[in-house]
């Protein structure tokens, strides 16, 4: 026993006693080491955050100006449809137009022929006025130096005057006169006025006289007229502008009853028609 009590002692004695050092605080190399690190790696992150960010809006930028772009061609696209389809209605209006046309050119043909034809029936009138005129002078025995009036037409000299009891205007009597190579009757001699005013009294008739065209007296194929007192009504012409027969004065000349001229609204009233026997008749 004592010597187990000795054996303990000694191994008590002989315990190697270990004392831990005292924790040494880091430097500040160590800190900046430590943190070093971490900061690179944030710096790195902030670098590529804001290079995305960068990419980012430059990308926004140009999907932007794509976008536009895109808006644009867009518009442009159907603008040149609306083009196009204007187009397409022209084309249509064209071809309606053509169409048009053709029917017209048939139309004009079929006009022309009736006009050739019409020429033909007026050259055969005429044909057998001459033959009426040759018959008639064989039956009177008269020379061809007498002449030849239509039918219906009294001959007088060596024109053919016409009577006409339909009441129309001047202008319309002139335009019917024009119509059968004649005109209003222009009255240039005393016998010339005997006998028209001997076979339209005691009528009213249009007379180929009139100022309308120049503010002057002229006849119907613009020769000068020179006024003559005694063969107007007393106080004619007077230009007189209150008949209610419309707009303007009394511009054409006609026959009175008693065989003077008076001066009157170019209205309806009937018309006096002559044609020289030659065989070029005189227009206006």
């Amino acid at each position: 026993m004592t010597t187990d009590y000795q054996y303990e002692k000694e191994l008590d004695r002989s315990v190697l006693w270990i004392k831990e050092t005292p924790p040494v605080s880091p430097s500040g190399v160590s800190r900046f080491r430590r943190w070093l690190l971490p900061a690179l790696v944030a710096a790195v992150l902030l670098v590529l955050i804001i290079v995305l960010a960068a990419s980012n809006v430059k990308t926004s930028n140009r999907l932007w100006s794509v976008d536009q772009k895109v808006s644009n061609l867009t518009d442009v696209i159907r603008s040149l449809n609306a083009s196009l389809q204007h187009a397409q209605e022209t084309a249509k209006e064209v071809q309606r137009l053509q169409s048009a046309v053709r029917n017209n050119e048939d139309q004009l043909s079929s006009v022309s022929e009736a006009v050739k034809q019409l020429s033909v029936l007026n050259s055969l009138s005429r044909s057998v006025a001459s033959l009426k005129c040759s018959l008639e002078r064989i039956v009177n025995n008269s020379s061809a130096a007498d002449g030849c009036c239509p039918l219906g037409w009294t001959l007088f000299g060596f024109n053919c005057f016409f009577f006409s009891r339909e009441s129309l205007s001047w202008n319309e009597s002139r335009t019917r006169c024009d119509g059968q190579e004649a005109h209003l009757v222009i009255l240039n001699t005393d016998e010339d006025w005997d006998f028209v005013t001997r076979h339209a009294s005691p009528e009213l008739f249009w007379v180929g006289l009139s100022d309308w065209r120049t503010g002057r007296w002229e006849w119907v194929n613009r020769t000068p007229y020179t006024l003559q007192r005694r063969r107007w009504v007393p106080g004619q012409p007077d230009a007189w502008t209150d008949h209610g027969l419309g707009p303007g004065d009394e511009d054409c000349a006609h026959l009175h009853k008693d065989g003077r001229l008076n001066d009157l609204h170019c209205s309806p009233g009937c018309t006096i028609s002559a044609r020289s026997t030659a065989s070029a008749p005189e227009h206006t």
